[in-house]
């Protein structure tokens, strides 16, 4: 052991000569988010804002998150679950509404606006059909940041929170038509599909969006043979490219369509008004010529649908026999596989709130991110929504001058 102070200084001063290990810089973190989810409390709403594997990663990021005592229950998620993911679990619905971050499915209630202490950003669905103006007020009145998340857009101009919900009630409405058909008590026993030696299922999709693209993939995957209707030529026409296969498809006029569907087992509506009611192009008359049993799935049921014989239902009685056609026309089929739609929904926004934390905040990712500036509708209380604006007839003003002038 070397005990000479002289000799001690000497190494140590050569010691510093030594190449040392780098120190790299660690970028601190710009902002910790506050992030509440509350429990869905609007009717058959089973979906969850964040699954707990988009809650640990944003813990894991230093952000907090707290979740609502049986929020994911609907979607078979516990509160054990959360708290793995390092959620912390509220029983007080009041304190989730006092979070910085308020993200939601459903758009928000009067009593979960009264509950809000103003100055904060809410994400939730913007449903413009039955958006009470009392609400927009409120919020208005609040300084509440409101964004709409099936407004918002990605970096290719898509909506992807309004595709990804299109792309599983697609899916889901196919399978919806299969177990109606071949149901024990009520169905006429088809298969939905086709096997060797028999005459495939006949399957008439009306609309060439997204939710009949993946209605058309799934019952193709099943065997059906499958005719799309649809006003746009270029949606038939791109649906044929995504699906890299010839498919019977037609404008829609009116002969054309009523010989398809009095042919048809199965007939799914799919069309999207950009705004107001959606076209019903499907008469009474059309209905009354169908085969006995077969199947009506009218996906545009939330806009007003596209069968002249529609009448909302809902998840716990689905169903109704009109012309001994079997209808199902129940809104928001997304929160049928409310576990896989929940997914969806998280792998859409962890990114989002990520990249909204490293910015700063929220106010920060609208001014630099142009996408999710687009579905902000009212921005730190002031309307931003022209179409808001018109309809309730309040005074809007643009989020581009608003921004750039905070």
């Amino acid at each position: 052991m070397i005990t000479d102070p002289n000799i001690l200084k000497q190494l140590i001063k050569e010691g510093s000569l030594m190449p040392q290990e780098e120190m790299l810089e660690i970028q601190r973190k710009k902002g910790q988010l506050h992030i509440g989810i509350p429990r869905e409390t609007s009717f058959q709403e089973r979906r969850v804002a964040l699954v707990p594997e988009a809650v640990s990663l944003l813990t894991s990021n230093g952000h907090r998150v707290m979740v609502e005592t049986k929020s994911g229950e609907n979607s078979n998620f516990s509160d054990n679950d959360y708290s793995e993911a390092g959620a912390e679990i509220c029983y007080d619905r009041a304190e989730i509404f006092k979070c910085d971050i308020i993200f939601k499915v459903a758009p928000p209630s009067d009593e979960e606006v009264e509950m809000m202490t103003g100055n904060q950003t809410l994400i939730s669905a913007l449903q413009l059909s039955v958006q009470p103006k009392v609400i927009l007020q409120k919020l208005m009145q609040k300084k509440i940041t409101a964004v709409a998340w099936d407004y918002i857009q990605d970096e290719a101009g898509v909506y992807p929170v309004v595709r990804s919900m299109g792309e599983i009630a697609g899916t889901t409405s196919v399978l919806i038509a299969g177990e109606l058909l071949s149901s024990y008590q009520s169905g006429k026993g088809i298969m939905l599909g086709g096997v060797a030696g028999i005459q495939p299922t006949e399957v008439v999709i009306i609309g060439a969006g997204t939710v009949g693209e993946y209605a058309v993939r799934a019952a193709l995957g099943l065997g059906a043979s499958v005719k799309v209707f649809d006003s746009s030529l270029s949606r038939l026409r791109r649906l044929q490219n995504d699906i890299g296969r010839r498919v019977f498809t037609s404008v829609l006029q009116p002969k054309v369509l009523a010989k398809a569907i009095r042919r048809a087992d199965v007939v799914i509506g799919a069309l999207r008004a950009p705004l107001g009611r959606t076209p019903c192009v499907v008469t009474e008359a059309m209905i009354q010529d169908m085969k006995p049993g077969s199947v009506v799935v009218d996906v545009s049921i939330d806009q007003g649908g596209c069968f002249e014989t529609s009448q909302v239902t809902n998840h716990n009685n689905p169903t109704f026999v009109k012309h001994e056609v079997i209808h199902y026309c129940v809104p928001n089929i997304a929160s049928r596989v409310s576990r896989t739609a929940s997914f969806a929904l998280s792998n859409i926004f962890s990114p989002i709130l990520l990249q909204m934390g490293d910015q700063g905040g929220c106010a920060e990712l609208i001014k630099y991110d142009i996408g999710f500036r687009s579905g902000v509708y009212i921005y730190k209380g002031n309307l931003t929504s022209e179409v808001l604006g018109k309809v309730f007839n309040l005074k809007y003003k643009d989020i581009d001058l608003l921004v750039l002038g905070m």
